[in-house]
């Protein structure tokens, strides 16, 4: 018979993937054998390049929200509380939030890991997001399967005791691959050509804005002022630097042949517009997102179309793909740890990409077309 849970809160047990605290990226020169692939690279182009962090949160956000269903109705008050109230992480509530924090995690590495925490009671009691610096694919022996390992600071690696509880998701992975390839994938090239040329605009406005004069003092023929030019000058350079120190303005005074110019006023500023669109289109291209949802005006009346939109909608449904099987083993799961058993059904929010006025003139134009056959039926004769 199973045990009653105590009224008291239950314990949760340490996840199998958690970080150890014997591991530390410092003591690694590079990346270790067995590394999610260039995992710190793409999360150092997102902190980066605010277009590609806009971009994958953007993503996140349009794939939109669920609710799993269920015939049951004792299982799917089970499932609504779970979903509601489960803790993810440590940090977050809902299975809402692991999911988007999981896609996230996703769109950036192209691998994505998971894990189901239970309580002393065996029960699905939080959800899991491990860092992916502690976790470590290997291909099982039956060479189909694969098993998540955790990583420790000494080089091994360990099984988890219950492997059945981890979850793994991988974007287009190529053939005979572990690990998937990052929406990112690609772009670190395009992206170092960017932020060169924006450290680069940087460090010019920075020596522009900052002005630096050139003062030139040139004698005359006779001989005193030869003699004298070396004193003459250290006087020029003093009294300018009293002029040009402070905050007040100070008239400059000097006799002779003084000449002062602008270091730099007769070099011209490179235009950085024209590369900048240029890359920014190859990022934009690789996001899949239209322009204008990142905030680019390219052109005054841009907006999304129709081809546009169901381009867009048939990529957030391939990952929508991707993610129902993790949330259905999770469902699962839970389902099957309170000894309850029902089939079950995502049920995705409608992904709403086009203008709330033409999507109300298009269901009056349908509904004036329907009421049209309908009539024309009613006024034909009858035979």
């Amino acid at each position: 018979m199973r045990k009653k849970k105590d009224k008291a809160k239950t314990a949760l047990a340490v996840p199998q993937t958690a970080a150890r605290t014997d591991f530390s990226w410092a003591a690694a020169d590079g990346p270790l054998e067995g590394e999610i692939p260039q995992a710190r690279l793409y999360y150092a182009l997102r902190e980066n390049v605010p277009v590609l962090d806009a971009a994958i949160s953007k993503l996140v956000r349009l794939t939109g929200g669920f609710r799993v269903e269920c015939r049951d109705a004792r299982a799917q008050r089970e499932l609504d509380r779970f979903a509601r109230a489960v803790p993810v992480s440590g940090n977050q509530v809902g299975l809402t939030a692991f999911v988007s924090t999981y896609f996230d995690q996703l769109l950036t590495c192209g691998t994505a890991i998971g894990e189901i925490v239970t309580d002393d009671a065996d029960e699905a009691a939080a959800l899991y997001i491990p860092p992916l610096s502690a976790i470590t694919l290997r291909r099982a022996k039956n060479g189909l399967d694969v098993e998540i390992l955790q990583r420790t600071g000494n080089g091994e690696v360990r099984s988890p005791r219950e492997p059945e509880l981890l979850l793994l998701s991988v974007l287009n992975p190529a053939p005979g691959e572990l690990y998937g390839k990052s929406l990112l994938r690609g772009l670190p090239f395009v992206s170092g050509i960017l932020m060169q040329i924006l450290r680069t605009i940087g460090t010019n406005w920075e020596r522009l804005g900052n002005v630096r004069f050139a003062v030139t003092y040139k004698p005359q023929n006779d001989t005193l002022d030869r003699a004298l030019a070396k004193e003459r000058a250290e006087q020029i350079a003093q009294q300018w630097g009293e002029a040009m120190r402070g905050g007040t303005v100070k008239d400059f005074v000097a006799v002779g042949d003084v000449q002062i110019r602008v270091i730099g006023a007769e070099n011209q500023v490179l235009d950085s517009e024209t590369p900048v669109r240029q890359i920014l289109e190859q990022i934009v291209a690789k996001t899949g997102l239209p322009p204008f949802l990142l905030g680019f005006s390219w052109s005054a009346t841009e907006r999304m179309s129709t081809q546009q939109a169901d381009l867009l909608t048939s990529e957030l449904e391939a990952y929508r793909r991707i993610l129902a099987p993790i949330i259905e083993k999770i469902c699962h799961t839970v389902l099957a740890r309170r000894a309850l058993d029902c089939p079950l059904e995502i049920a995705w929010d409608d992904i709403t990409l086009q203008d709330q006025v033409e999507l109300a003139r298009a269901a009056l134009y349908a509904a004036q077309a329907a009421k049209l056959l309908a009539d024309e039926k009613l006024t034909a004769p009858q035979i």
